[in-house]
């Protein structure tokens, strides 16, 4: 498990090499893996809610789940602090089917052309559609989620909903910013990304039957998680490769969005370096991502980034204090510990 220090840097990549932490992904998730096979199972049910010209393309996008690491949190955090229950599916595939919603029209926005091993939605069909079956996607879940018996999941899935796409115009409508500081940058991912992940746990809680407490600290432990996720998945766009990436690199530079790499050397670089990697990011060129690397290394960039993932991951953890010793809990432990440690392997594969 994650070790839990008192500072940030005293976080080291030998941390997350130890026999504690090396569990692999499905280990990790071994004690619900059957819940995240049911999951896999309802989620192709819904299929036959769609129409039958609209069907492939929703099958398509559910069919494309990778570590479902959202359903997981649902599961392991009921398990940590109370006890599963048949509800439990629903509220995972919701929140599963909100994020691979946001994931197609991420895509879309992104100009990907691979997620996941295979092309998109947008690469096989178009934009149009493409965002169309998002909405599609996004709709159903709602409906879903309105059909419990009381309103409490439907109007978290909503919020929670409204948070993500909230964060993703931020994002967008700061494109290019090279003002962008590393607060603006962490209300940005706070929003469409740690959101969703508070959700899982935060849910998973409640359905569980945990105390007040137990669920807020849960949640906590969702966002820190959620944060560490996505600066490690923004080093990746630049310093990781497609092949083991399985999906479009280079995404962000393309796009203008200022991510925390590119922001550490912005904070960092002389006036010379500033202007280069000012005017690499305006220009939104793939082929200028070689050069925008070596500025970042120039000023350690993927070091502080996996520092900050490392503090996020830490601080998770320490969430995690107020339940009982058990499986679920050390599941969410090393869950932490596996973001890390993939961090860290970025630094090696550079």
């Amino acid at each position: 498990m994650l070790a839990v220090k008192s500072k940030a840097a005293d976080y080291t990549p030998a941390d997350v090499s130890s026999s504690e932490s090396s569990s692999t992904w499905k280990q990790i998730v071994g004690p619900v893996e059957p819940f995240l096979r049911a999951v896999t199972v309802f989620l192709e049910e819904q299929l036959g809610a769609f129409e039958p010209e609209v069907a492939a393309y929703a099958r398509y996008a559910l069919t494309n789940q990778g570590k479902q690491l959202r359903p997981a949190l649902v599961a392991l955090s009921a398990g940590a602090s109370g006890k599963k229950n048949d509800g439990l599916v629903t509220v995972a595939a919701i929140i599963e089917m909100v994020h691979l919603a946001t994931l197609v029209h991420d895509d879309v926005t992104d100009h990907a052309s691979i997620r996941r091993c295979r092309p998109t939605m947008a690469a096989n069909w178009g934009n149009t559609a493409s965002v169309l079956v998002g909405d599609c996607l996004f709709a159903h879940a709602l409906t879903l989620a309105a059909a419990f018996p009381t309103p409490d999941i439907c109007r978290a899935v909503a919020q929670a909903t409204k948070i993500v796409c909230s964060g993703e115009i931020l994002q967008t409508q700061r494109r290019g910013c090279i003002g962008l500081g590393r607060t603006e940058y962490d209300r940005i991912i706070r929003m469409k990304t740690a959101e969703l992940f508070a959700l899982s746990c935060d849910l998973g809680a409640h359905m569980g039957g945990a105390q007040p407490g137990q669920r807020a600290a849960l949640r906590a432990y969702g966002i820190s998680l959620g944060m560490a996720y996505q600066i490690y998945d923004d080093c990746l766009d630049v310093f990781g490769s497609e092949n083991k990436a399985g999906k479009s690199l280079g995404t962000d530079l393309i796009g203008g969005k200022l991510t925390l790499p590119v922001i550490v050397s912005l904070e960092r670089g002389t006036s010379s370096d500033r202007r280069e990697i000012e005017r690499l990011i305006a220009e939104g060129d793939a082929n200028g991502l070689p050069r925008l690397r070596v500025l970042l290394d120039k000023y350690d960039a993927l070091a502080e980034s996996q520092r900050v993932i490392c503090d996020h991951c830490r601080v998770a953890n320490e969430c995690l204090s107020v339940l009982k010793p058990g499986p679920e809990r050390d599941s969410l432990m090393s869950a932490a510990a596996f973001i890390a440690r993939q961090a860290f392997a970025l630094g090696e594969s550079a």
